[in-house]
């Protein structure tokens, strides 16, 4: 006889979408293609099934783009100095370096300062062992650039193959910028040179801004403090600024995607979604995902959050049981469907209050939903020529009761 008992958990889809242009209507795209993904490919939308869509096509329809120009003004309007300490920037062209040329292009002078012997989200510098072989200590020297050369010459990343020290120093240059190139880690290091900075951090970045106004900083840009509103008519994010920008082209950034029109939006595909199939689905837009890759070291949260806009089921954390540790203690003396039984019932009985403390979730993951399925999806989505900016997860919300 054919049993009904489900026997798949998880599932993560790739949905196919039309090239997003700016101006598209992304809650009818993203409707239309997850319907006709489930009728192609013959699987029904479930209640909580998780519909999640790329950032990158959000800003895209929303037109949330700004110029290397317009991020000059910006910068020179609220820096007001010549020369501008530009500290803990990440080792990204796509994430960094465009935004790095609008600065050059509203200053004289960039004193760029490094942290090492890696950049916040992993991107090496220089190998924490060529550091103890030089007998340098990252948490208090600070090296020129003639030092930093004299003890470790030339490092090209081990994926892109840059060496992102010449890089930079080459871009600030090339907009007609002076470039002084320091490394250190302490953020008060950078006001032995300017007391007008701009720290490019993205998770400690309030910490270092406070760090440096207590130090007697005259003035402290963080990155989201830089077109958070339109200048002269570009794409703004008044939460974020340039936070989450990508490089759209040579002189050009796509901006994160504004949360009022993104929260707009997962609403939008909610309720369409609920019209057209009768199912009430959790929406959310998503990022990079919050993991580490254990070959490069690169962390890949560069973007200030995974998720800037989420319907509200898929706000908190996971409240789950250690299926493990209930086997190997709980209900050691059981096997079989007796095991399959008692463990069902021990989920069954779950009240809703949280679990955090208990030994029995021991081991399980307490991070934010979003975060975790924006991993998730991330993953799935890739970053190159899949063509699946749209993500769907069935079954997240399931467990061995279902």
């Amino acid at each position: 006889m054919k049993s009904n008992e489900r026997r798949v958990g998880t599932v993560s889809r790739g949905i196919r979408c039309p090239i997003i242009r700016e101006g598209d209507d992304l809650g009818v795209i993203v409707t239309d293609s997850v319907l006709k993904a489930a009728e192609s490919d013959g699987f029904e939308i479930r209640d909580r099934d998780v519909i999640a869509v790329t950032e990158s096509i959000v800003a895209r329809s929303q037109g949330n783009y700004a110029t290397v120009n317009d991020i000059a003004a910006d910068v020179k309007a609220k820096a007001g100095s010549d020369t501008v300490g530009v500290i803990f920037p990440i080792l990204s062209r796509n994430r960094f370096a465009i935004c790095l040329r609008g600065i050059a292009l509203g200053v004289k002078k960039i004193v760029l300062m490094l942290s090492y012997p890696s950049d916040e989200v992993g991107n090496e510098l220089v190998s924490i062992d060529k550091l103890d072989e030089k007998g340098i200590n990252p948490y208090s020297d600070v090296l020129s650039l003639a030092k930093y050369r004299e003890l470790f010459g030339e490092n090209k990343h081990p994926f892109t193959g840059v060496d992102y020290v010449a890089y930079y120093k080459g871009l600030i240059e090339s907009c007609g910028c002076e470039a002084e190139i320091v490394f250190a880690n302490r953020p008060k290091a950078i006001l032995d040179y300017t007391d007008v900075v701009i720290n490019c951090d993205i998770h400690t970045r309030k910490r270092t801004k406070r760090i440096l106004l207590e130090a007697g900083a005259k003035t402290v840009l963080s990155m989201d403090d830089i077109l958070t509103a339109p200048v002269n008519g570009s794409g703004f994010n008044s939460k974020f600024g340039l936070l989450g920008s990508n490089k759209a082209t040579e002189d050009k950034v796509k901006l994160f995607p504004q949360e009022e029109g993104a929260k707009a939006l997962v609403l939008d595909i909610q309720a369409r979604i609920l019209k057209a199939a009768g199912k009430h689905v959790e929406v959310m837009v998503y990022g990079d995902g919050a993991f580490k890759d254990p070959q490069g070291k690169i962390w890949e949260l560069a973007d200030p959050v995974v998720s800037p806009a989420f319907t509200d089921g898929l706000i908190g954390t996971p409240n789950e049981l250690k299926l493990k540790y209930l086997a190997d203690n709980d209900f050691k003396d059981l096997s079989g469907e007796a095991l399959k039984n008692a463990i069902s019932e021990k989920i069954r009985q779950k009240d809703g209050s949280s679990l955090v403390g208990h030994m029995v979730s021991e081991g399980t993951t307490p991070r934010q939903l979003t975060d975790l399925i924006g991993s998730l999806c991330d993953l799935t989505s890739g970053s190159g020529d899949k063509g699946t900016p749209v993500v769907l997860v069935q079954g997240y919300f399931d467990n061995y009761t279902n």
